[in-house]
């Protein structure tokens, strides 16, 4: 659960920085779950993942390899407490 940690200390971090009062802590709860699934679906879209065209073709895989497995560790924490996976349309 190494990189889904990172991402959501990440995602706490963006929030701080905007006075956004949500922080995503564990145990996570169902709407937890739901809101980094739709994170990570939007950070999935091809325009939000290559940055608009501004980074490399090896980047964008690299920065999709990393979501995706976020998803995957946020997947398997679903699995064993008994959590609904989120639906994320933009998946590999």
């Amino acid at each position: 659960m190494q990189k889904l940690q990172e991402f959501i200390n990440d995602e706490n971090g963006w929030s701080s920085l905007f006075n956004n009062s949500s922080t995503i802590t564990f145990p996570l709860s169902q709407t937890q779950v739901d809101e980094l699934g739709k994170i990570i679906d939007c950070r999935l879209s091809p325009e939000n993942l290559s940055c608009d065209g501004e980074i490399s073709y090896k980047e964008a895989i690299a920065k999709g390899n990393y979501l995706n497995d976020v998803l995957d560790e946020l997947n398997a924490y679903c699995k064993q407490n008994n959590l609904q996976e989120p639906t994320v349309w933009e998946a590999w």
